[in-house]
């Protein structure tokens, strides 16, 4: 799909436009480039179907922007960013990737230091340059100091919502010869991990050396990097893909080595010594024999424990568990009734209230929660008294429409330095359901970070506290936290926290998740979603849960709406 490259492309024209001061166009590019990442279709195939008119029907998108992706499609560039770039005398691609610096931020820089590139930046904090910017001071030079620490360590990998799709358009390319038996996805996007490496796919075929002959030459490859009778490894769409043509008695075996971790797989092998066998990716043997290998199921059996899910495949305390027959009832993305973080054209989404409510209800949900944002955050359109009373007669008049579905108004609300919540308490309590949420002050301490969370819950009007930690991955880390403090005073207030889907967040992570479930804390599942395409990011936030060892009794939406609504208010 060529859908990311635009997006990036779009992302920085509007970055470099806003340097310029130009007004309106880098609102414009901004939101066609979120429309055009949350799309499942490739925009080449939209436009081989319909052409520039099929392009336009994309919220978002009008004539301009149509006409660039039209020309990346047929060229591989767009003109006027790559003029963009020849003009702009900073690297800009460098420098936006360090959290903190925004396109205001970077001419600054460039007008008081001429500063260029990162390796610029790193001098210009070298001889102590920075702080002595208007508006930035020491802790901003500490910042950014950070910043570009985890700008080097991060980008490595690809977040799971990016290499998923991926994974699975390879996959069907490749069932889709006549001569292909069986693919399967391997390695730790088979686990659901947030960020993976590189992709991992296992085949069987009756023609070996044909189906490595597609496969390096599918139309996303760019480079095949080794190409054997069995193996082959390519880029695909900027990832690196490794598949292997097993034979059939190999393939549970294989498939089992590689979706399992490295811990995991190593205590596998010492349960098989312990037991007089050998294990490895060509089967279970006895001596010389070969006791098992077709399928992972035979596998575990021999070992003495019950076959388990690949996101818990760890060493995570998995094995002992299947040893036990206590591994745990995963939570599937069939047991969700209802989506609980959305955002529509009332405050910074792309679709009405009842589109992104006709669309939860085509998923096969029973409700949704709109929840707009209220309180301080004017980037994102905040809602004012107004515009609540009018969206809920909206609503209210919606759920008369709507047969077996119900829409209930929520809303995210800004968490102030000081803990309190920005939207006034006779509002709250007008709520069906809370969100609170930290957007500004994200490089306070540890201690005031959860100190201002906590205060928060304690309102007595919060119901979830959405991406609590705050992180983009491969942009910024998240703040600290104190998880034992946090947990406590959530299991104290019934407040949930969420596991927010959305591509870029993942937050919160498997293991706070895993800890907030053991302690006994209520964990939801909202998309985030800002268009009815993002709505399909549900099932990252399953496989969060999954991963969390989390079952249906432990996520808030998979009740009932009766349950549900007694739960939150």
């Amino acid at each position: 799909m060529i859908n990311q490259e635009i997006a990036r492309i779009f992302y920085y024209m509007a970055d470099m436009l806003e340097m310029k001061n130009v007004a309106w166009k880098p609102i414009a590019y901004r939101k066609a480039a979120r429309n055009i990442e949350s799309l499942s279709e490739d925009l080449a195939e939209i436009y081989k179907r319909g052409g520039i008119k099929a392009l336009e029907e994309i919220p978002g998108i009008g004539v301009a922007i149509s006409g660039k992706i039209e020309e990346y499609i047929k060229t591989g560039k767009v003109q006027s960013f790559e003029k963009m770039k020849v003009e702009m005398p900073i690297k800009i691609e460098e420098l936006m990737q360090i959290e903190g610096l925004g396109p205001k931020r970077i001419m600054l820089l460039y007008k008081k230091l001429k500063i260029r590139n990162l390796r610029d930046l790193e001098a210009a904090i070298k001889a102590g340059k920075i702080r002595n910017l208007p508006g930035m001071g020491e802790k901003s030079e500490k910042n950014i100091v950070k910043a570009i620490s985890f700008a080097k360590t991060s980008g490595q990998r690809m977040p799971l919502g990016l290499a998923l799709p991926i994974a699975r358009e390879i996959v069907s390319l490749l069932m889709n010869q006549s001569y292909i038996d069986r693919v399967e996805i391997a390695g730790s996007t088979a686990r659901r991990k947030e960020t993976v490496r590189d992709l991992d796919i296992l085949i069987t075929s009756s023609k070996p050396q044909k189906a490595m002959d597609f496969f390096t030459k599918m139309h996303a490859v760019t480079r095949v990097l080794a190409k054997g009778p069995t193996k082959a490894t390519i880029i695909y769409n900027d990832i690196q893909v490794d598949t292997r043509v097993l034979p059939i008695e190999e393939f549970g075996s294989a498939l089992q080595y590689f979706i399992g971790s490295k811990d995991h797989n190593v205590a596998l092998r010492r349960i098989a010594i312990k037991k007089g066998y050998k294990l490895s990716e060509y089967g279970l043997f006895k001596g010389t024999k070969r006791i098992a290998g077709k399928d992972e199921e035979e596998i575990y059996a021999k070992l003495g424990m019950k076959w388990m899910e690949p996101e818990l495949r760890e060493n995570r305390g998995e094995i002992e568990a299947a040893i036990q027959n206590k591994l745990p009832k995963l939570i599937e993305l069939k047991d969700i009734r209802g989506d609980l973080q959305m955002h529509t054209t009332w405050s910074d989404g792309n679709n009405s209230v009842e589109e992104m409510a006709r669309e939860c209800k085509k998923l096969g949900y029973d409700y949704c929660c709109i929840t707009d944002h209220v309180g301080q955050l004017a980037v994102a359109g905040a809602m004012n008294k107004k515009d609540i009373l009018t969206q809920r007669k909206e609503i209210g008049k919606l759920n008369g429409k709507l047969s077996n579905f119900q829409i209930m108004q929520g809303a995210e609300v800004d968490i102030k330095l000081n803990g309190e919540l920005a939207a006034d308490e006779d509002i709250l309590k007008q709520y069906d359901y809370v969100l609170a949420a930290i957007h500004q002050g994200l490089g306070r301490s540890k201690e005031q970070q959860t100190e201002r969370m906590i205060k928060a819950m304690q309102t007595g009007h919060v119901d979830v506290i959405s991406h609590p930690t705050g992180r983009l991955i491969n942009e910024r880390p998240g703040y600290e936290l104190d998880f034992e403090k946090l947990f406590k005073v959530a299991k104290e207030n019934n407040v949930a926290l969420e596991l927010n889907a959305f591509p870029s967040r993942m937050d919160l992570n498997d293991a706070n998740a895993r800890a907030a479930k053991d302690a006994g804390v209520m964990l939801s599942i909202g998309t985030d979603a800002h268009s009815i395409n993002q709505l399909k990011f549900m099932e990252l936030g399953v496989f969060i849960a999954r991963r969390a060892w989390c079952e249906k009794k432990n996520i808030l939406n998979t009740l009932s709406f009766d349950k549900f609504k007694s739960m939150v208010k």
